[in-house]
């Protein structure tokens, strides 16, 4: 091995008993100091809210050394799922009978149509994203995204949705009671 790797023999017999350097001791006194904020933090924080968790712990760790332990040990952070209510029921707008009846089998395209409303986040906030669904095809036939959730919102899906399919008389659109 060592005329392979053009190295003399008392250079490996040297490495051999050699003790651990100082610099992989703080290498892995750091791997411990990270895995422990990163378990404190409830496995949230990214490589510079722990760099800065510990510095004010009084630790010595750079920024770059959080960062490639992070990556080496495949430490991520736990994402938190973002919620935002999007159905308002308490309005005193006409509500109409629920026809459908939780029936959600057509037997026709164009026969009933369910729609709703969800969110998406994006880097510029929150998009609202409105959506027209044929039940019998399960096509989405009509949509509308904006960013703010108005019943302008729906009624832009819909309007899609008719001039798309030009559905024929006694459709059935349902619908939550949201905007």
């Amino acid at each position: 091995m060592c005329r392979v790797l053009k190295i003399k023999h008392s250079s490996y017999y040297d490495w051999l008993s050699r003790d651990i350097s100082e610099q992989q001791i703080h290498r892995n006194h750091c791997e411990l100091l990270v895995k422990a904020a990163h378990s404190e933090s409830k496995e949230r924080y990214g490589y510079e809210r722990l760099h800065a968790t510990l510095t004010e712990q009084g630790h010595d760790i750079s920024l770059y050394m959080v960062r490639s332990i992070k990556e080496e040990h495949g430490i991520k952070c736990r994402r938190h799922k973002r919620f935002k209510v999007t159905t308002d029921s308490n309005h005193n707008k006409l509500i109409y009978p629920n026809v459908l009846d939780q029936k959600f089998d057509a037997s026709r395209p164009n026969q009933a149509w369910v729609s709703d409303i969800t969110y998406i986040w994006t880097l510029e906030g929150w998009l609202y994203l409105a959506g027209v669904k044929d039940l019998y095809t399960q096509e989405l036939v009509g949509y509308a995204i904006n960013k703010r959730m108005t019943a302008d919102l729906v009624c832009k899906a819909l309007n899609m949705a008719i001039k798309n399919k030009r559905p024929s008389k006694g459709l059935v659109v349902h619908s939550d009671r949201g905007s």
